[in-house]
Order: structure tokens, then C-alpha cells, then sequence
């Protein structure tokens, strides 16, 4: 008999279950970019940019709407067949990211800046300095893709501070990276460095990529399986392999901890936040360190926890090296944002003190701060007054746009006291002076660092902390107590749109210095990452 005329054995089909109410939030968000790239393609120019942003608000609004009232049903799971992850850390981390994200929308939207033009560039095919970019500027062309590839990006950082599958992780991972390689060099004003730190970070972040995948395909040949749960039965186990586990453990950790802007793979972030549009450098500096984190978490807690005495060693060495360097080379920085960018990369280092201790309520930690509750608290003190301090550095402007040079802020103070003194107060949070959320952040992620016996890494991060402090603090004496240069740079007149976002980041520092309780008890209840 041929073999197509035979026939095949019934086999029982099992339909896919999808928890749609619970994806609901991933779905707004994506849905809404999707939108977006609709209406690039049919709603006239003249009306685009009103329609893009009211698409991407009422998108992200929706979709933390609906996150609020998972968080308050507390119910966890895991859905879409066990790949992605509905529990508490990946609630808190979505109501984060969207929060962050409605304020950089109003960032991206801000016209009043600039002569009514946004950051971004009117035509991105458009050769640096020709004719056509010229045109454009005149007739004020704007790149309205920006909000779209905005939501993308969000969209797939909530994916991946959720995904309890590697190959939905490194889906993930691109899902949110290549928006952001394109963001990175649609800026209007120095157009040659903005594409210059867009085609670094691609192809440096295409590299880490490949590092991941390279990792991920080294563990599936491990535990015979993508899950993170999966994963971690193979280890309590299995007996050999250890060869291939720890190679893959060890390349997986470099692809994470590129994202993180961890020393030895921070190499792209003072390039990249320089280069790109500062709206742009704020979303990513607050809600890229966010997704970031909180995957890194999810892969060693989850599906590494078991061999923690093997990768341990490693991230005490990287915690201590991105610390130290992003402190002391942040000393020589003669730019505001470059400046910012080795704050950033010496923040992730504090973090990674409270993940290294590895303090979880399953350990013996009752009464005390969880690693994933520290981390949890420190990213939101930390991401609301980054993107204020970006949006300070949008207002410093001279005629070739941004003034970024440390040299052009002396004497700030006496020409714009206010905004001096709200970058001012912006940068003692950062050190971590009392009474700011930087100082609660980092005395949780110290504590919880502490009681898992990481107290060495403690003693780095606070002589570390001293010496963020000096360059700091130089960046306010610089402000206030220097001469006011004859050519000092003009502070443009913000729109409510910045207005907003400076504000927001300053209630934040304020409130979570002042009165931390609130939000740290929604971070404790998030409780751990479920498997």
C-alpha cells in the first residue's frame, strides 16, 4: 500500500490553554503598538503625532489599569502553558515599567523645547547635514515611529522580566532591544554620534545575544528542557554534566548581564546614553535596568538556585568590578550624560549586592528585607528621578542643541536656581544622602545583602558610595559656587509635558525618602518568583 493512501494513528490533541485575562496587560501593550504602525500608515501627517501619543497612552494607561487589579486579585500562575510568568515580582515589574513609560511618552511628545520640533529626526534615511534634513526641519517632519517602537520596546520588557522559558526570554530580548537600537539614532541635533551609539549598541548587543543563545542552547542540551522549572528539577537530579551546565550558566550570565551594564560588559552604556536622544537615554537608563534585573533574577533564582555555590563567585566579582569602576572612571567624566551613564553602571553594582546575598523567604529570612524585595524597591527609587534628571539635561540648551559639557553648567545656579537645585537634589539622591530615596534604596538592598552574608559587598558598595558621593557633589559646587560665564548656555522654558515628568521624579525622591513604607510592604508582598 503507497504510503500516503495509509493511515495515520489518531493521536490525542490537546488544545493549548491561554490565560488571556491574566496576559491581558502584554496584550494591551502590544495590541497598541500594533495601532500605532496602522496608523503610520493611514492617518495624515498632519494629525499623526496627536494620534500616535493618544495611542500609546490610552495603551499604556489600559494596560496598568488592568495590572492594578491583578495585583489586587493575587492570584499567581503560570500561563501560556507554563512560559510566562504571573506572579508577584512580574506584577510589580509591569506596573513599574508602565509607570516609567507614561512618563517618557510625555518626554518623547515634549515640542516646546526645541522651536516646536521634538528630539527626534524628522527623516532618518536622510544623509547628517544634506539638503533633505534641512528640508525636513523646515517643514517641522516629525518621526511619529518613535511612539510605536516605544510600546514594542515595553512590551517586550514585561515579557522578559516575566518569561519562565529561555526561548521566550531570548524572544524577549529582542523584542525589546531592537526598538531601542533604532530609538538610539533618530536624534535630531548631532545626528553623526546618535547613529554612531546606535550602531554600537547593535552590534555589541547582537553579540551579547549570541552569547545568550549560545547559553540557552548549552542548558537545553543540559536538562533536556527550556522551562526555569524544569531546569532547576534537572539539578536537584542529575550528577553529571557539570561541564555543560556550567558554561551555559556562564554564558547566559553574560548575555543578562550586558543588559544590566555590568562591568566587564558595560563597555556600550557612556556611548550609548550620550549619543542617543535624551528622552531616549532616560526610558532606557530606568526601564531597561528594570526588565534587565529582574530576568537575571528569574534565571539564577528560579532556574539556577540549585547550583548557586558555582555562579556565587562569579557575580561577587562582577558586583565588586561594576562598583568600583562605575564610581571611579565616573570621576574623569567631563559630560553630564556620559556622567550619568557611569552613575547608572555603578548603581547596577549596588543591586547586585542584594542579589548576591540571595535573601529570600524560603531561606530563613521572616522578618527581614528579601533580596527580591530590596531590588524591587530600589529600581522604582531609583527610575523615577533618572528620567527627571534626563529631562533637567533636555533644558540646558546653546545653539548646537543640548550643552552637556560639565564646563557649560558652572554658574547654573545663578541663572536658573530652580532647575539647578532640582538637578541638585536629583544627584544627593543618587549618593544616597538620608531623606532621599536614594538612601532607602540602597539601605534595603544593603540589608538584605547583609543578612545573606554578603557583609564584604556591603563594605564595597559603602566606600564605593562615599566616593559617587565626591562627583556628585562637584556636578553642585560646579553649579552653584563658579563664575557665570559670558557665553553661559540658555535653560529653555519646559512644556507640561516635562514639567510633569521632573515633577514625578521629584515627589518620587521625596516621598520614597520620606515615607518608604508603602511601597516597600507592595514589594514585600510581591513575595518570590514562583516556578
Amino acid at each position: 500500500m503507497p504510503l500516503a493512501a495509509q493511515a495515520l494513528p489518531l493521536a490525542d490533541f490537546v488544545k493549548p490553554k491561554i490565560e488571556y485575562n491574566e496576559l491581558a496587560p502584554l496584550l494591551a501593550v502590544f495590541g497598541a503598538a500594533c495601532v500605532g504602525v496602522l496608523a503610520e500608515a493611514f492617518v495624515p501627517r498632519y494629525v499623526r503625532h496627536l494620534v500616535q501619543i493618544a495611542i500609546a497612552l490610552i495603551g499604556v494607561v489600559a494596560a496598568g489599569a488592568w495590572t492594578i487589579l491583578l495585583m489586587n486579585d493575587k492570584k499567581e500562575l503560570l500561563a501560556a502553558q507554563g512560559a510566562i510568568s504571573v506572579d508577584g515580582p512580574a506584577l510589580f515589574t509591569w506596573i513599574t515599567l508602565l509607570a516609567l513609560t507614561l512618563v517618557s511618552i510625555l518626554l518623547f511628545a515634549e515640542r516646546s523645547v526645541d522651536g516646536g520640533l521634538s528630539a527626534f529626526a524628522g527623516q532618518a534615511a536622510a544623509v547628517p547635514g544634506s539638503e533633505a534634513e534641512r528640508e525636513g526641519t523646515a517643514l517641522k517632519v516629525e518621526h511619529t515611529e518613535v511612539f510605536p517602537l516605544t510600546l514594542f520596546a515595553v512590551g517586550g520588557m514585561m515579557l522578559f522580566a516575566s518569561a519562565n522559558d529561555l526561548l521566550v526570554l531570548f524572544v524577549a530580548l529582542e523584542v525589546f532591544s531592537l526598538p531601542l537600537y533604532l530609538l538610539c539614532g533618530l536624534a535630531r541635533r548631532r545626528r553623526l554620534i546618535s547613529q554612531e551609539a546606535a550602531m554600537k549598541y547593535f552590534l555589541l548587543g547582537a553579540f551579547a545575544s549570541a552569547f545568550l543563545l549560545y547559553g540557552i542552547a548549552l542548558l537545553y542540551g543540559y536538562a533536556g528542557t527550556m522551562s526555569l522549572g524544569g531546569i532547576s528539577d534537572a539539578l536537584a537530579t542529575k550528577t553529571g554534566g557539570d561541564a555543560i551546565l556550567l558554561a551555559g550558566t556562564g554564558l547566559i550570565g553574560v548575555g543578562l548581564l550586558f543588559k544590566v551594564g555590568a562591568v566587564p560588559f558595560h563597555s556600550w552604556t557612556p556611548d550609548v546614553y550620550q549619543g542617543a536622544p535624551t528622552p531616549v537615554t532616560g526610558f532606557m537608563a530606568a526601564c531597561t535596568k528594570i526588565a534587565a534585573f529582574i530576568g537575571l533574577m528569574r534565571v539564577f533564582y528560579v532556574a539556577l538556585g540549585g547550583s548557586r555555590w558555582d555562579w556565587a563567585p562569579m557575580m561577587w566579582i562582577v558586583a565588586i568590578l561594576t562598583m568600583v569602576v562605575g564610581s571611579i572612571v565616573a570621576l574623569t567624566q567631563t559630560d553630564v550624560k556620559r556622567m550619568l551613564a557611569y552613575s547608572s553602571i555603578a548603581h547596577a553594582g549596588f543591586l547586585l549586592t542584594a542579589f548576591v546575598g540571595l535573601s529570600q523567604a524560603g531561606s530563613g529570612v521572616t522578618h527581614g528585607i528579601t533580596s527580591t524585595q530590596a531590588v524591587l524597591f530600589y529600581l522604582v527609587c531609583y527610575g523615577f528621578p533618572t528620567i527627571g534628571a534626563f529631562a533637567l539635561v533636555t533644558l540646558v540648551r546653546d545653539a548646537g542643541g543640548e550643552a552637556t559639557h560639565l564646563s557649560r553648567w558652572a554658574g547654573l545656579g545663578k541663572k536658573s536656581p530652580l532647575l539647578a537645585g532640582i538637578f541638585a537634589f536629583f544627584l544627593l539622591g543618587f549618593a544616597g544622602i538620608p531623606l532621599t530615596a536614594g538612601f532607602t534604596g540602597k539601605w534595603a538592598v544593603f540589608t538584605a545583602a547583609w543578612t545573606g552574608g554578603a557583609w564584604p559587598l556591603v563594605v564595597v558598595a559603602v566606600l564605593c558610595s562615599l566616593v559617587a558621593a565626591f562627583f556628585y557633589v562637584r556636578v553642585i559646587v560646579l553649579m552653584f559656587f563658579s563664575d557665570l560665564p559670558a557665553d553661559a548656555p540658555d535653560v529653555a522654558l519646559p512644556g507640561w509635558q516635562t514639567t510633569t515628568a521632573v515633577a514625578l521624579g521629584l515627589a518620587a525622591t521625596v516621598v520614597l525618602g520620606i515615607v518608604p513604607g508603602p511601597v516597600l510592604d507592595l514589594a514585600a508582598r510581591a513575595g518570590e518568583f514562583i516556578r
